[in-house]
Formats: structure tokens, C-alpha cells, sequence
């Protein structure tokens, strides 16, 4: 009796023990994303606002594509690589614009961002602004239609059905977010106080919430958010709001932006926190970009960048920037006629490209810091997005 006991016990830690390696092998393989639908503002624009309103000029893209590519930067954005990973198998390493009807191809996935986009919709137009009508609550319009007419497109066959995702692609695809930093602008530009600006956050996030449980409504499973970055760093802001010496942090930057960029993140965790409770079968991964754009500005030297305030395509002034001489525009210089951005020779040791965005080698830096999970919450790797903690 007592060995028959032995042998159930044995047998018993042995399938425990099994059933505990194929857990602990489930846990770790990575996910087989078939596509990604992204939705944010310029930080991961591939060409949304350029196809609505006109190309991104030249010297935009010169480091990687060589020529304008749809991104306000000499080259790939955090987007880009983090597509490079999820889709290689695929062979289409880049989302195409949803807006951009020339030469894109869906079959892995869309791009709703587009430059200037915003959470909240803004009650101002491009020009008056500078701020997208693509605000996050139209980016999910244009993904709901998209989600069910590509399916009726692609069941003609033929061509169609080699540039449209199928139908479990929705289910089993990687949502990504980088939205929020200009919600934050657009007040202070608005002549908002600090305040101000704190006292809508709380609705942003909520018309975030809303997007995301629709999304979840529509098939979506797997979702990776961004927080937003420092915009107390950026050049266009330091440049256009008045800021006081005493109000300069240790590096350089505006605390009191940074201030409310915290803020801002930290209700967007909370937010994510309770998504978590709303959504049981949600994977949703909040993602430091915050503190890791943060390391690499007051850290430059150490990690091979130089003047981390500085725009690499701009135009005189403190912070090479000059909201009215924007990168790629031509001025005259001495009676001859140049082109903003030319004198930036080296962007690969450079942070900021135009004043507001980043450059493709910083974008590298901030992607290598985050793909592995080490400031994500859970802290798991873009490659386990799928697995709920």
C-alpha cells in the first residue's frame, strides 16, 4: 500500500512538474503578432498628416530613407523598430498610413496617428493651431471602418486579398499607443496655466479609456501604451513659453512642463490599472517612455549625444529653434537663399531634429531601452505582449 502510495505521488509531482515547465515555456515564448494598428500623434506618424496635407519636406528623412518618408525626423521612429521586431518574419518591416493611398500595403497592420494629434479633440483647425483634426477619438473611426470594410475588400480576391489583414488578424494583432503630449501643449499654448492644464487631464484619460474598451469591443487583446515624454525639454516649448530661471531644472529643462507630463502619466497608469479590471482578457503593457527620454536628455555625453536641447534642423537662437523658420523652410542668409536644417552635419549625435521631434538615432536609443520590458508595467518584453499577468 505504501508503495502504490509512492507511485501516485511520484506520478503526481511529475505531471505538476510538467504541467509547471509547459507554463513556465508558455509564459516565455513569444507572441506571433500578424499585424499592429497604431494610434498617436507625430512621435509615431508614418505619413498620416503628410498624405492629408502635403509631404513632409526635405531634409525629413535624409539619414535612413534619403528622402521624405511621411516622418517628422531624419529617419525611423520607435514605431518603425518596434514593428522591425514583431513583423520581420513578415518582410514588411513598416506600417503604411492609413491616410496614404499610394503604395501601402495592409496586410500586417495600419497606422492611424498622424502629427499634431491629440486625445481630446481641439476646437481649432491645422492652420489656426498647428494641431491635427485626427484626434484619437477619429484615429478609432477610421479603424472601425477599416476593420470591417477591409474584410469586404479582401474577400474579392486577387490583389486585394494580398494588401488587406484577414479577419483573425484583428483578434490576435498588437495595439500601440503614443499619445498625450500635445493634449498637454495645446493648453499652454492656449495661454493656460499650469493648472489649467492639470484639470483636464482626468477627461483626456477618460476619452483614452474609451478608446481603448472600444477597440477591446472590436477583437483587440494585446495593447502596448506609451506614457508621454518631457515635453519641459523640447525645444518648441522652452522656446515659446515664458519660463522663469528659477522654474530650469539641474539639466536645463522647464520643470513645471515635466511636472504635468508626470502627472499626466501617472493617471494614464492608474488608467491602464483599472482597463486591467475591465478588460480580463486584455494583455495591456504601460511603458516608461517618460523616464527613459528623460535618462538619455540629462545623460547625453554618456550615451554619445551632444546638446540635448538643442534642435539638429532648426534656425538660431538658445535652442536652435525658431517656430517661424521651421525645418526644411528656406531663409535668407546674406542675401542668399537657404535651406533650414543644412547646417545640422552629423544627427546621429544629435537628440532633437526639429524642435519637437527626435532624431532616428535617439528614436534607436529610446526603442533598445524599452523592447525588453525593463520600463514596461508588466515588466515584460515587446515580444510577450500577448501574455496577461
Amino acid at each position: 500500500m505504501e508503495f502504490l502510495c509512492f507511485i501516485k505521488l511520484a506520478f503526481t509531482i511529475n505531471v505538476l512538474s510538467l504541467l509547471s515547465f509547459s507554463l513556465l515555456a508558455y509564459a516565455n515564448s513569444p507572441c506571433d503578432f500578424p499585424a499592429i494598428f497604431n494610434f498617436g500623434d507625430s512621435n509615431s506618424d508614418t505619413g498620416g498628416l503628410s498624405a492629408a496635407f502635403g509631404q513632409a519636406s526635405p531634409p525629413n528623412g535624409e539619414s535612413y530613407f534619403r528622402h521624405p518618408a511621411g516622418r517628422y525626423s531624419d529617419g525611423r521612429l520607435v514605431i518603425d523598430f518596434i514593428v522591425g521586431v514583431t513583423a520581420e518574419s513578415l518582410g514588411l518591416p513598416y506600417l503604411s498610413a492609413y491616410l496614404d493611398a499610394l503604395g501601402s500595403n495592409f496586410t500586417h497592420g495600419a497606422n492611424f496617428a498622424t502629427a499634431g494629434s491629440t486625445i481630446r479633440p481641439q476646437n481649432t483647425t491645422l492652420h489656426q493651431s498647428g494641431f491635427s483634426p485626427f484626434s484619437l477619438n477619429v484615429q478609432y473611426y477610421q479603424f472601425n471602418d477599416f476593420h470591417h470594410r477591409s474584410q469586404i475588400i479582401r474577400n474579392q480576391g486577387g490583389v486585394f486579398k494580398r494588401l488587406l489583414p484577414n479577419a483573425e488578424d484583428f483578434f490576435r494583432a498588437l495595439y500601440t499607443f503614443d499619445i498625450g503630449q500635445n493634449d498637454l501643449t495645446a493648453g499652454y499654448f492656449l495661454n493656460m496655466t499650469t493648472d489649467q492644464v492639470r484639470a483636464y487631464v482626468p477627461d483626456a484619460l477618460d476619452q483614452f479609456k474609451t478608446i481603448v474598451k472600444d477597440i477591446y469591443d472590436n477583437g483587440g487583446r494585446s495593447f502596448w501604451i506609451h506614457n508621454t515624454g518631457p515635453v519641459g525639454c523640447l525645444p518648441y516649448v522652452m522656446d515659446r513659453v515664458l519660463i522663469t530661471a528659477g522654474q530650469i531644472d539641474k539639466v536645463g529643462c522647464a520643470a513645471p512642463f515635466n511636472d504635468v507630463a508626470q502627472y499626466f502619466n501617472l493617471r494614464l497608469k492608474e488608467t491602464v490599472v483599472q482597463l486591467r479590471k475591465d478588460l480580463p482578457s486584455a494583455a495591456l503593457t504601460y511603458v516608461d517612455v517618460y523616464s527613459v527620454k528623460y535618462d538619455l536628455i540629462s545623460q547625453a555625453k554618456k550615451h554619445g549625444f551632444v546638446h540635448p536641447l538643442q534642435a539638429c534642423c532648426g534656425h538660431g537662437g538658445k535652442y536652435n529653434y525658431n517656430m517661424h523658420h521651421g525645418c526644411g523652410s528656406k531663409i535668407k542668409v546674406n542675401g542668399k537663399e537657404i535651406m533650414v536644417g543644412k547646417s545640422c552635419k552629423n544627427p546621429s549625435v544629435m537628440i532633437n531634429w526639429d524642435g519637437v521631434h527626435y532624431t532616428e538615432a535617439a528614436n534607436k536609443w529610446v526603442f533598445d531601452q524599452i523592447v525588453n520590458g525593463a520600463y514596461s508595467d508588466p515588466p515584460i518584453p515587446l515580444k510577450n505582449a500577448c501574455q496577461r499577468q
